[in-house]
């Protein structure tokens, strides 16, 4: 039985939009349901709906022993941050920021607003110096629509109040504030956090957004070290000897990059790749129309090494790589993703 690359590459999207729509539900509910949050007016965290201390009040009262108080601190203190910390660099080592790509709530609003910007103008950030085409991977044509920029901004407004409110309860008690917001009982302090905090966030998701992943993000930036640090670790690979098919595209997978990349670069220009595979659908759309697989697609291990160096296993840059970029039209997906090399 044959698979169809189109669906394919639909599929693998719908996937992750339900990783990110999952996630973001759990960050906005974790608070209210006790999964996980700090509690400011206990000084504790509350995990799974249990209080999650380190016992050293008990310890100060006498009610616990040394021994007792010390396997509390590793145990809920240490450990934790080990394992969660740990997972997360060691993951990050081998297959890349795919927190960022499939579950991060920052990095799906990210992605929310370029769209929507992208509807309004033509451009997934107002930072961009170009409209992209029209042209879809998918074949089909998108008009920018003016109409859509107050969508796009009460969007961003949105979300921007949805995050400063659920940051909010991971502070204080979740029905609190949750009372005192439907009430409009809120605290002085309580109204000052969140009108700076969605003002400040509004701000970042309508201008900054993709610069807050790239350099303010700690998370997203331990995990593109790790990455880099491991020349075997999952990474978008570009199939070079078959080059020459780029040139009837109009850069589709540099076109749906969130990040603005160039996905058929050397893996160091690659540094904040969310591993959100979008290149690699877009690609498979665009060579299905022709009956033909898609030119980009994950690679790890000995696969890895050329996307690091820039050469094939042998030392050699591939032959086609040259002569293809000297020989297409500057509108060819091909110039433009090898000049980047």
């Amino acid at each position: 039985m044959t698979t169809n690359p189109m669906k394919n590459a639909t599929k693998l999207q719908q996937n992750r939009f339900w990783f990110q729509a999952g996630f973001f539900a759990l960050f906005v509910l974790a608070p209210p349901l006790d999964l996980f949050r700090f509690d400011l007016t206990q000084y504790h965290f509350f995990f799974l709906g249990q209080h999650w201390t380190l016992g050293l009040d008990a310890f100060m009262a006498g009610e616990i022993g040394p021994g007792q108080a010390a396997f509390n601190l590793v145990f809920r203190g240490f450990l934790p941050i080990v394992v969660v910390g740990g997972g997360l660099i060691w993951t990050a080592w081998r297959y890349g920021r795919l927190y960022c790509g499939w579950l991060c709530p920052h990095f799906s609003v990210v992605e929310t607003i370029n769209k929507l910007m992208q509807r309004a103008s033509g451009k997934p950030s107002i930072w961009e110096k170009n409209p992209l085409p029209e042209l879809q991977a998918n074949g089909s044509v998108r008009t920018p629509d003016r109409r859509f920029w107050p969508v796009t901004v009460l969007a961003a407004l949105f979300f921007a109040f949805l995050w400063a409110l659920s940051l909010l309860t991971y502070l204080l008690p979740p029905f609190e504030i949750y009372h005192n917001l439907l009430s409009a009982s809120l605290t002085p302090n309580q109204m000052r956090f969140l009108g700076i905090g969605t003002l400040l966030l509004f701000i970042e998701f309508m201008f900054a957004r993709h610069l807050f992943c790239r350099f303010g993000c700690a998370v997203g930036l331990f995990q593109s070290l790790a990455w880099m640090a491991n020349d075997k670790a999952m990474v978008v690979g570009f199939d070079r000897k078959r080059a020459s098919l780029c040139s009837d595209c109009n850069n589709a997978c540099d076109n749906v990059c969130p990040m603005r990349l160039k996905p058929r670069s050397i893996k160091r220009k690659m540094f904040t790749c969310t591993e959100c595979a979008q290149c690699i659908s877009a690609c498979n759309q665009v060579q299905a129309q022709q009956t033909r697989p898609g030119l980009l697609k994950w690679v790890a291990d000995l696969e890895a090494l050329p996307v690091v160096t820039g050469r094939d296993p042998g030392g050699r840059k591939p032959p086609h790589a040259a002569s293809a970029a000297t020989s297409q039209p500057p509108r060819s997906g091909l110039q433009a993703g090898l000049q980047e090399q």
